[in-house]
């Protein structure tokens, strides 16, 4: 996947400009330059990709405003499926939507954000001298499973698999449960994939340090993004 030619290189173009962030920082910062690195280079993909963010939510806005009238056409027309969907359709068009609206900008990214995760766990054409950088000790290319050891004798690890589960803590009390409660009741199943932000923290424990950090700067972006756009933005 990662030697397709648009995305390999897309991770060329982002190993580039790594490095020049790298270079910039280190300065500055020194041996934290290259983590710092990632977190820059998160930021700023993530800040050109914010106009799909606004149209997620604006989707997000305006299914939740049609919701109670297409709940009241399944109640209504339940026994009638082809009378259903005609109805349902009549209201998406009329609120200028569709129930895709939400997904495709999301599904625009894909790539990018496939590219960007390949950088970092080194899964890239060619080598990526990122992974032999080094941050508050530890290698960006070493993991926790494989070298645990590693973590008695620094907090790395332990302190990024702390945060990466604070985000997803709040990424499900801010934003996965409004959007579950503001709707009809859930099912127990789609109860329990609210706890999916928590699989970052799980993914963490087997990927490259650089990744760990990428998931971590990306997904509090999109926490704070979220949450933001959605008071911003008018219902």
């Amino acid at each position: 996947m990662y030697t397709l030619g648009p995305i390999a290189a897309a991770i060329n173009l982002l190993s580039a400009v790594l490095a020049a962030l790298t270079e910039l920082l280190t300065p500055l910062t020194g041996a934290l330059a290259a983590g710092l690195a990632v977190v820059g280079l998160t930021v700023a993909v993530r800040l050109l990709l914010l106009p799909l963010g606004v149209a997620q939510v604006r989707a997000e806005k305006q299914r939740a405003r049609i919701a109670p009238e297409l709940a009241e056409i399944s109640e209504r027309h339940g026994k009638d499926p082809e009378r259903m969907v005609a109805e349902q359709r009549r209201v998406y068009a009329e609120a200028g939507t569709s129930p895709l609206a939400g997904c495709l900008p999301g599904l625009v990214q894909i790539p990018l954000v496939i590219a960007l995760y390949g950088l970092f766990v080194g899964a890239g054409p060619g080598e990526e001298p990122l992974l032999a950088h080094t941050f508050g000790g530890v290698e960006l290319g070493s993991t926790l499973v494989g070298g645990i050891e590693g973590l008695l004798v620094s907090p790395v690890f332990a302190a990024l698999l702390l945060l990466l589960a604070l985000v997803a803590w709040a990424h499900r009390r801010y934003v996965v449960l409004p959007m579950t409660k503001a709707g009809p009741a859930q099912p127990p199943v789609l109860g329990m994939l609210s706890y999916m932000p928590f699989m970052t923290v799980v993914i963490a424990a087997f990927v490259p340090l650089a990744a760990g950090i990428y998931l971590f700067a990306s997904t509090t972006w999109a926490l704070a993004e979220k949450v933001a756009l959605r008071r911003i933005l008018p219902d």
